[in-house]
């Protein structure tokens, strides 16, 4: 890239996605300011938002993603709860692909949740499955997206 397109890029003048093709997001997260934040960071490329696990189901087992975000605490009583998973936390999902390792086998994967117990459980049943996952807390997630898809 050139000393134009770098700049810009720098102060967004290119199209959001110069360089690459759209990509395919798949999201579960139940909290409407995150949707707004990954609508804005994937704008112009396929984002599909599921905030519950039958949802979430169905949408993975008919589509196809690049990338794969998942939340553990879904519904407002699973914040700050003493119980650590249940059927309709995010962990129910990383179950439900570690159980069933023909689906999204290229997705990168990557659990955002500011619940960091919830997150590494969830990371651990991925790889145990032998899937590549990383727990990446939020507020660190631009950072990390840019590696992979940059502005």
């Amino acid at each position: 890239m050139g000393l134009v397109e770098r700049l810009k890029h720098k102060f967004r003048l290119a199209s959001p996605h110069s360089g690459r093709h759209p990509i395919r997001i798949f999201l579960l997260e139940d909290d409407e300011r995150r949707c707004d934040w990954f609508a804005k960071r994937f704008k112009g490329d396929h984002l599909d938002v599921a905030s519950d696990v039958s949802h979430a189901k169905e949408l993975l087992q008919t589509r196809s993603y690049d990338s794969i975000f998942l939340d553990h605490d879904l519904i407002p009583e699973h914040y700050g709860a003493t119980e650590s998973d249940d059927e309709r936390t995010g962990y129910a999902i990383a179950s439900f692909l570690a159980a069933h390792p023909e689906l999204q086998r290229a997705a990168t994967i990557m659990v955002h949740s500011f619940n960091a117990d919830g997150a590494m459980r969830m990371v651990e049943e991925l790889r145990g499955a032998g899937r590549q996952a990383e727990y990446i807390p939020f507020h660190f997630l631009e950072e990390r997206i840019k590696n992979y898809w940059p502005r």
